[in-house]
């Protein structure tokens, strides 16, 4: 039997998933919901779904799934909606920009044994989980450090920074969510510095455009990550993991894997220069595994738990940076 699927916004995000439900066999896209009619319509004359408010589509008895695409803010109640409805859920990041309201719906979750994925697509990277996969083999022995490196080509428009909660919750989460992934701990501490370099408005708006944080779990392993709004170059992506037997790193994409020799040296083609081109096969894959983890029962790879762990990081990380200290986990959680 397929399992039939709802999408709740058609935009950017959207659209790509309702192009990975529509490949995976067994998998239907049975209803589209956006307040933009036109962007509805289109997903719908794409793919034969049925265009539907929210509410039909929670209590519809022939949909199985969500997948939540919508603005943060609608995030938490769109879940607890779903749960309720006995629906399985899938959510971009985050679940809130609060911690205790992704506490509170994760409650509804746990109460109504809902199935809860939530987006992070970069675990799904093809380099990544190979990565992820050496260390599992034992190729480095145990973890000590992760360095993480990601910058933008360029920073959002200012009115959506003022909207996003800020580079911590909005950019750095899925650093945050990579690193607890690669430490294979939780942190314990978190220790952040920010900086305004490229664009006075954003820090008019609050907010910072050049970040570095370090992480701390309790046995001392320690996560770098650094992130920039402003990458000349390119969509910067990097990771590297420092074991006691050797090390481990992921490298940047490019558009072709070549590299040209010639007499002033050696060049190779641009770095691939959108998230959206970097992580395309990462976001089909993602939900790939969330129709797998629905169909044979089990606990999608990407859970509730680590969406407000990746938040709670974001937290610390704001307070440390504004109030120039390091920030207990434990104390965030409460």
């Amino acid at each position: 039997m397929a399992i039939r699927f709802a999408i709740l916004g058609a935009g950017r995000i959207g659209q790509v998933h309702a192009r990975a439900v529509a490949a995976v066999p067994g998998a239907t896209l049975a209803a589209i919901y956006d307040p933009m009619n036109e962007a509805a319509k289109s997903v719908a004359d794409t793919y034969g779904a049925e265009i539907r408010s929210v509410e039909d589509c929670a209590a519809a008895q022939d949909i199985d799934a969500v997948l939540i695409c919508t603005p943060t803010d609608l995030h938490a109640d769109q879940i607890e909606l779903f749960a309720r409805a006995g629906k399985a859920v899938f959510c971009e990041k985050p679940v809130d920009l609060s911690v205790p309201r992704v506490q509170a719906c994760l409650k509804t979750v746990e109460d109504t044994g809902t199935p809860l994925m939530i987006g992070f697509n970069r675990r799904f990277d093809h380099d990544f989980r190979a990565l992820r996969a050496a260390i599992d083999a034992g190729k480095i022995g145990d973890v000590e450090m992760v360095t993480i490196t990601s910058r933008d080509p360029g920073a959002p428009p200012v009115d959506y920074i003022k909207r996003s909660g800020g580079i911590f919750r909005d950019m750095t989460i899925h650093d945050f969510d990579v690193a607890r992934w690669m430490l294979g701990e939780e942190v314990e501490y978190v220790h952040a510095e920010g900086a305004v370099m490229t664009d006075p408005a954003i820090g008019e708006a609050g907010d910072f455009d050049q970040v570095n944080v370090l992480l701390k779990t309790a046995s001392g392993r320690q996560a770098v990550i650094t992130n920039s709004r402003r990458a000349a170059y390119g969509y910067d992506q990097r990771i590297e993991v420092l074991g006691a037997l050797g090390m481990v790193s992921a490298a940047n994409s490019h558009e072709a894997r070549i590299e040209v020799a010639g007499a002033d040296g050696y060049t190779k083609p641009p770095l691939l220069n959108f998230f959206m081109d970097r992580y395309a096969a990462a976001y089909a894959t993602e939900i790939a595994a969330f129709i797998e983890a629905i169909s044979q029962g089990t606990t999608p790879p990407t859970t509730g738990h680590d969406g407000l762990m990746a938040l709670v990081l974001a937290e610390a990380a704001t307070i440390s940076a504004k109030e120039g200290h390091r920030v207990a986990v434990a104390d965030i959680l409460g």
